[in-house]
């Protein structure tokens, strides 16, 4: 395992970061999870190295906090624990209750990153951020970062941000454009969640049709899929085209899609650790293995331009699933 430090803080974090979205019970993109394979999963990624793991009390309405802070109780100075909080909580009083009910969900008396889940106009960012300052001066929380932050909402934060967690993987690539150079100018670490695309990039699945419905919401995908809301055409053709290129490359330096994909995130400017999801012991080895990988510079190169197509198709917009005239702001 190989470790980097998190933004300017002194936290030494695993690059492989476990996410803790998909281990909880019945997740409607994810589906069922057994929560014995969720534990030993967890437990598998500790031992294989892992020192970083990511929830928030959106996933599984808590559950996931709960389920983490017990599985890893008795290693909890061994390990980095992220959650987060989100808008309906930025108000001060909410956002330092949120803070609480998260510490006792996950049965620890501070938290290692604290992130603001997702950014939004009704409250002033800096109003926000100086309650985290209140919180890590008051030990609650050793470092304080932001999830989903486009330029705009960067531009508005004060100094001091550890992080900025946002999708990015070899076939979402956004974040490339305007808001990964900014996070890099600060000091920001990027923390890169959906790294293989929502499972796309393991290979599993050979035609947009095998894509269940709560893994198609993303604008990668027609609009006619259940639950989207972006209302765009999607770049399917492009996207298991794409594919094919990089099982290709894969192939070529005998190594698994899953490695390649997160070997040529890792190598990316400004990413620190990034954060993917392993819902069973096997899985979560399996990702540990791809930090020991390093991809020569022509792999690398030819990865990044098997994708070429759909990073000009998404554009500037980073947002997973909304079109960008719909959102507040940029």
């Amino acid at each position: 395992m190989q470790y980097r430090t998190l933004g300017k803080t002194e936290i030494r974090v695993s690059t492989i970061c476990q996410g803790c979205w998909s281990i909880v019970g019945k997740d409607w993109t994810w589906g069922h999870t057994d929560a014995d394979d969720a534990v030993s999963a967890l437990r598998a990624s500790f031992e294989a190295g892992v020192n970083f793991f990511d929830t928030a009390p959106v996933y599984g309405n808590g559950d996931s906090e709960e389920l983490l802070g017990r599985a890893l109780k008795d290693v909890r100075k061994d390990i980095i624990l992220a959650t987060k909080v989100g808008p309906k909580d930025f108000a001060p009083a909410d956002l330092r209750a949120a803070c609480e009910a998260s510490l006792k969900r996950l049965g620890t008396d501070y938290i290692d990153l604290y992130q603001l889940h997702w950014p939004t106009p009704e409250f002033p960012v800096a109003e926000t951020w100086g309650v985290m300052q209140e919180l890590r001066e008051a030990g609650k929380i050793r470092a304080a970062g932001v999830s989903n932050f486009g330029v705009s909402y960067l531009a508005d934060l004060p100094d001091g941000a550890a992080s900025n967690q946002l999708a990015y993987s070899l076939l979402w690539r956004p974040v490339e454009q305007e808001i990964q150079p900014i996070c890099v100018e600060r000091g920001m670490s990027i923390l890169c969640y959906s790294p293989l695309s929502q499972s796309l990039l393991t290979g599993k699945f050979t035609s947009p049709a095998d894509v269940p419905d709560g893994r198609a919401r993303t604008r990668l995908f027609g609009s006619t899929r259940e639950n989207s809301r972006h209302g765009e055409p999607g770049c399917e053709e492009e996207v298991f085209a794409a594919l094919e290129k990089i099982r290709a490359v894969a192939d070529g330096v005998s190594l698994e899609m899953t490695h390649v994909s997160l070997a040529w995130l890792l190598a990316q400017p400004g990413v620190t650790s990034v954060v993917v999801g392993g819902r069973n012991p096997d899985q979560a080895r399996d990702n540990a293995r791809a930090a020991e990988v390093t991809l020569d510079a022509a792999t690398a190169a030819a990865l990044s331009e098997a994708t070429d197509t759909v990073k000009q198709y998404l554009g500037k917009n980073a947002d997973m699933w909304e079109h960008a005239s719909r959102l507040e702001r940029s």
